[in-house]
């Protein structure tokens, strides 16, 4: 199964909750960069190709102890998908081999609480299409968003990202957040992604950048440290990222459901 990385078109943060997690209103999208995860019965619960790895672990422990049976499952995991990108590349991993071990099990459990347990982008990654998360960005609704364009993913080189808790515990920007999430709504009723409303968690002058070469919206997806820029076309995309080559990695990549 491929596991597709997300990028976050927008994310409005607000208070934070009694559960010690923020409000937030986000809008996910699939793209084609992705991982991929094979997985087969074994004598006991093996995790191959990322030694990392704790999330696909720790969703098949989880699915294992709600059916009741023993996590006797072998996964192997290719990672195209950078770590700590703000790519969503570890929920993904996990909600992917939920999918696969689900289907091994004589009596398929539902998976949305099991996911949500791991973490807010988890469930995400279970749905199909663009999603608005709202809540601790785990409860999910449908968009309809245009699918044409093309995505320059920019790593810059440089440290390592700060924790997404970290960055979190840092922000300190509340006020404002329901004139914030009304402005998403309505750039999502008018199917206007250039009218999303910039993160809220993090910055970064590259998206200036990007908009100066063509992109009609840029920004930083998640919590960082990955910049996206969208492209009505690949070319402007292609030049963007030649432009970038020597400020980190790139990827030119495109909307997937």
């Amino acid at each position: 199964m491929r596991a597709h990385a997300k990028i976050n078109l927008a994310l409005v943060v607000g208070r934070l909750r009694p559960d010690g997690k923020h409000e937030v209103a986000t809008v996910l999208q699939r793209v084609e960069l992705a991982d991929e995860l094979e997985l087969q019965p074994a004598d006991e619960l093996q995790v191959e190709g990322f030694p990392d790895d704790t999330l696909v672990r720790g969703a098949l422990e989880s699915l294992s102890a709600a059916a009741n049976v023993e996590p006797r499952w072998l996964v192997r995991i290719e990672k195209r998908i950078p770590v700590a990108a703000g790519l969503g590349g570890g929920s993904s991993d996990a909600a992917a081999a939920l999918l696969l071990a689900n289907a091994t099990l004589p009596d398929q459990l539902p998976l949305h609480e099991l996911a949500r347990a791991l973490g807010a982008d988890v469930p995400f990654f279970l749905a199909e299409g663009p999603q608005l998360g709202t809540g601790d960005g785990s409860t999910l609704e449908p968009v309809d968003l245009p699918q044409d364009f093309s995505v320059l993913l920019v790593l810059p080189a440089g440290n390592a990202k700060e924790s997404t808790a970290a960055v979190y515990a840092r922000f300190d920007g509340e006020s404002g957040f329901a004139k914030r999430r009304a402005k998403l709504v309505a750039a999502l009723e008018a199917r206007d992604l250039a009218a999303l409303p910039a993160n809220d968690l993090a910055s970064s002058p590259l998206a200036d950048e990007l908009r100066e070469r063509g992109a009609f919206r840029a920004d930083v997806s998640g919590a960082g440290r990955t910049v996206y820029g969208l492209f009505a076309e690949i070319a402007d995309a292609e030049a963007a990222a030649e432009a970038f080559a020597d400020r980190g990695r790139t990827w030119i990549t495109a909307p997937a459901w």
